[in-house]
């Protein structure tokens, strides 16, 4: 698990659970790591835990002497950051990889970043149910598809080092461009997510007038509306710079639901089954085949 990747010093912006984990998961890979972060509680943390050897709140400090730079903040942050003014604040030669969850206005907004630094949009796929910087996890991305999208700032030198990264990690790299990412996780993650709320709105709305829908609810409601809890804010901003990806997957979930809809209400008992078997076939082959990754 260790691809020979190498940071003098390591700077990564944003400590909460994906940047505290990648610290702890680079402490034996970069000679010096700085954490910066607005939030003073994560900075303590990151400090008292021995996470980070600096943390500050000022960005310019914070990544200025650094080789490799992570952004591990939300995505509309980042863009801001790539957009105003973070280019200026880094040295020649600079990696600079980041951690959001959709990639094309990313690896767009590296653009603004001077020629000589070098850029590569990140996604990990992993994450846990609770964030933040106390559920930090050196494992976190062992094992885990990690994407790299290339950016017109991503040098051959830069690849080879992000992909590095991703190996020392222990991370599994995958190299796509950004538009493709943004189709494949607006259906594997972000639709998810809306049908997961839309779950949670539906029963709570029923419940309103008969509160043994709560009472009841058990493993499937459970593990169906688990998305439902996640940050709105967070979401929010991953939704809002993906969304003609998303709208068009919920269209198509439409169709799909009102054909299961149309045979049911139609009392189409053996049409309904044989439209469910190969769904229930698709979900156990890949549980077979690529749930069980670590």
């Amino acid at each position: 698990m260790n691809g020979g990747f190498r940071a003098r010093h390591l700077a990564i912006v944003g400590m909460g659970l994906m940047g505290g984990s990648l610290a702890l998961a680079m402490r034996e890979h970069a000679d010096y790591i700085t954490g910066v972060d607005s939030d003073a509680r994560a900075r303590e943390f990151a400090l008292e835990r021995a996470i980070v050897d600096q943390a500050t709140d000022d960005l310019r400090a914070g990544v200025n002497q650094a080789d490799v730079v992570v952004l591990a903040a939300p995505v509309g942050v980042i863009v801001e950051m790539l957009q105003m003014r973070i280019g200026s604040y880094l040295r020649s030669n600079t990696l600079v990889i980041d951690l959001g969850s959709t990639k094309q206005d990313i690896v767009d907004a590296m653009a603004a970043l001077p020629i000589g630094i070098g850029a590569v949009g990140g996604h990990p796929m992993t994450g846990k149910e609770n964030g933040g910087i106390n559920e930090s996890d050196d494992s976190l991305y062992r094992n885990r598809p990690f994407v790299l999208c290339p950016s017109r700032r991503t040098t051959p030198a830069a690849r080879l080092h992000a992909l590095s990264l991703v190996e020392t990690l222990g991370a599994l790299a995958i190299e796509m461009d950004a538009e493709r990412h943004d189709q494949i996780v607006a259906g594997i993650s972000h639709l998810p997510y809306l049908l997961s709320a839309t779950l949670v709105a539906t029963v709570a709305n029923q419940a309103q007038d008969d509160a043994a829908y709560w009472e009841l609810a058990a493993g499937g409601f459970r593990d169906t509306s688990r998305l439902a809890a996640s940050d709105v804010r967070m979401m929010g901003d991953i939704l809002s710079t993906n969304t003609k990806a998303v709208a068009t997957l919920l269209a198509q979930f439409r169709m799909q639901l009102a054909m299961l809809e149309t045979m049911l209400i139609a009392g189409d008992d053996q049409r309904l089954s044989d439209s469910l078997q190969p769904i229930r076939l698709a979900r156990k082959n890949w549980a077979r085949d690529y749930e069980d990754r670590t």
